[in-house]
């Protein structure tokens, strides 16, 4: 299963995706909007994705799952839009014989997912907002790590 969804995800019915007499485990991830980032109060978040190329990654990362770790049940959704806080915005969900392959293979898809994958995420906090990662994003995150004496 991959899928890129502006619909509340599903996290149970997600992992039953994957469930199968012959795996002996299932190992489920949930990405949820915390409440605050460094010293930001966080109000929601705003994802976006360039559907056809995220989903295409989605499938490499499945892909490389199942040469790597031997796992051939693998889901990957991502919700994009409008999402508050608490709510999950990525279940990752994989099946397999072993715990420790479905471990690996869940925590190498979430590193994956994050860094290969052309979804986007705005942050909006109390005063502001800003595109996470983005030049803006860092220059107020080193801010925030600046000792109040050295302002």
């Amino acid at each position: 299963m991959i899928e890129i969804t502006d619909q509340e995800l599903d996290p149970e019915a997600i992992s039953a995706s994957v469930k199968k007499n012959s795996n002996g485990a299932v190992v489920t991830f949930f990405g949820t909007t915390r409440d605050s980032t460094q010293d930001r109060k966080v109000q929601y978040l705003e994802y976006e994705a360039y559907q056809p190329m995220a989903e295409k990654k989605l499938g490499e990362i499945s892909d490389d799952i199942r040469r790597k770790y031997r796992i051939e049940d693998i889901a990957l959704v991502h919700r994009v839009k409008h999402l508050g806080v608490g709510e999950i915005s990525l279940v990752v969900a994989v099946g397999s014989p072993h715990r420790e392959a479905a471990f690996a293979a869940c925590q190498y898809a979430v590193d994956r997912i994050k860094h290969t994958v052309p979804i986007w995420k705005k942050e909006y906090f109390v005063g502001g907002d800003v595109w996470v990662e983005s030049p803006e994003d860092v220059a107020l995150r080193e801010a925030a790590e600046l000792p109040s004496s050295s302002l």
